[in-house]
């Protein structure tokens, strides 16, 4: 799939797993956790949302009441922050990287200065932004390739956690005494503080596979975006397009990701959730038309499009586009 860029975006079944994954059976009875955003970051939920949250939900392989997942999943990155991007490169042996370095080229943010007139550069929202890296990203190409000095990036995360490691990775950053760069702490299924068609690119990466509500959340985006402008997913797929490499990586993630986690950050069952939440999330074609019942339009379209594959299918991007 060919680079979307913002100036030219106006040009435009969940199946049961068939591989049985190793699971450490010792390791599925779950604490539980206390977690709570601030009072002034939550609204009251609609109706539809408060059916929504008597419905019952994954949380990893477990079944549990839509109301307890975020307080479940929050408990999960509460724990893993502070060695998430190391244990990131561990996981994946540094190839997320690589996928993060695509996908912020493939999006190309920034708007390259026009001689004579002020720029006001982009607004950009990150979700589930968590440690700043994507952000960091976006704000390096906006402004090494783009020298676009303007534009501006929210890190936006449900877990204060993450946040907090985020702030101390821009704590001495020029994006910060330049004001590009803000933080806030609120759930992408309602973000009451992002005014509608106002958001010229929407990114969130490995993070929306961890939200109760995928559709609702992909309302509000559709929402808090401006028309024309980009939503833009980096999501784990939960199956590779070879199934003897998809049987090799399913070992791989079910048998050392949490021995990893255990051995490295002393926390087997979040990394464990973390490998269980991959194998619980749609297919590419599946999610592709989420987007599009979310009022996108998704560049390609066709049968077997509107999606890029990584690394044979281990990760892939998703994007779509406001109309106009």
């Amino acid at each position: 799939m060919s680079s979307l860029s913002l100036r030219a975006s106006k040009r435009f079944k969940a199946t049961p797993p068939t591989f049985t994954p190793w699971v450490c059976h010792a390791c599925r009875q779950r604490r539980t956790f206390a977690f709570t955003t601030p009072f002034n970051q939550q609204q009251p939920p609609p109706p539809q949302q408060q059916q929504q949250d008597d419905n019952p939900t994954h949380f990893g392989f477990e079944t549990i009441s839509s109301s307890l997942k975020a307080s479940r999943v929050g408990a999960v990155f509460s724990s893993v922050a502070s060695n998430y991007d190391t244990m990131n490169d561990l996981m994946s042996l540094g190839i997320h990287r690589l996928w993060k370095d695509h996908f912020v080229r493939s999006l190309n943010p920034g708007i390259r200065p026009t001689s004579g007139k002020e720029q006001e550069g982009q607004r950009i929202l990150d979700i589930a932004g968590g440690t700043g890296d994507i952000a960091q990203r976006l704000l390096d190409h906006a402004t090494t390739i783009n020298g676009d000095t303007k534009t501006h990036v929210t890190i936006s995360d449900i877990n204060p956690a993450m946040l907090s490691e985020g702030r101390k990775r821009f704590a001495a950053s020029p994006y910060t005494t330049a004001d590009r760069v803000d933080f806030l702490e609120a759930n992408a299924e309602t973000l009451p503080t992002i005014e509608s068609n106002s958001i010229d690119l929407y990114t969130v990466a490995f993070g929306i596979r961890n939200f109760t509500h995928k559709d609702v959340a992909l309302r509000e985006a559709f929402r808090v975006l401006k028309p024309g402008g980009v939503f833009a997913c980096l999501e784990f797929t939960p199956h590779l397009n070879n199934s003897l490499l998809d049987a090799v990586y399913k070992r791989w993630s079910f048998g050392a990701i949490p021995l990893i986690g255990q051995v490295v950050a002393g926390d087997r069952e979040s990394y464990q959730y973390l490998v269980e939440s991959i194998e619980r999330f749609p297919r590419q074609e599946e999610f592709r038309d989420m987007i599009k019942e979310a009022g996108f339009m998704v560049p390609g379209g066709g049968e077997g499009e509107g999606w890029e594959d990584l690394s044979a299918g281990i990760a892939a991007v998703h994007k779509g586009v406001k109309p106009v």
